[in-house]
């Protein structure tokens, strides 16, 4: 696969990743090998980031799309979404609100379909 692909599957940006990745081709069995015993540079990466928007929206805990709302364009580091939830702005208290309800409405949902699916 891609380095792209792959990097997308590892959860970091292709762009922080060595050039040797970026430049190169990634099997299935290499990216096994990559998710199971991640090298340090891959390690570094997942502690310290920076971290692709969806990474930093669940360590947020809100929606991609609530990072967007909130002005965030730029790729957070680690320590960057450490201070935003130690100062907790107002968009963000309301963007975590907001995706807790939407997924508790998902999972009420889900329960329903299973109770009327006979599941």
């Amino acid at each position: 696969m891609k380095a792209q692909t792959a990097a997308k599957k590892l959860s970091v940006l292709l762009s922080e990743t060595p050039a040797e990745f970026q430049n190169g081709v990634v099997s299935r069995a290499e990216l096994k090998a990559l998710q199971e015993d991640p090298p340090e540079w891959l390690s570094a990466l997942r502690r310290h980031g920076p971290h692709p928007r969806q990474e930093a929206a669940r360590r947020l805990g809100i929606s991609s799309s609530g990072l967007a709302r909130g002005g965030i364009t730029e790729f957070l580091t680690t320590d960057q979404i450490k201070a935003l939830l130690a100062e907790m702005p107002a968009w963000l208290e309301s963007e975590r609100a907001t995706f807790a309800a939407v997924r508790a409405e998902n999972l009420r949902l889900k329960a329903v379909r299973s109770v009327t699916n006979g599941g």
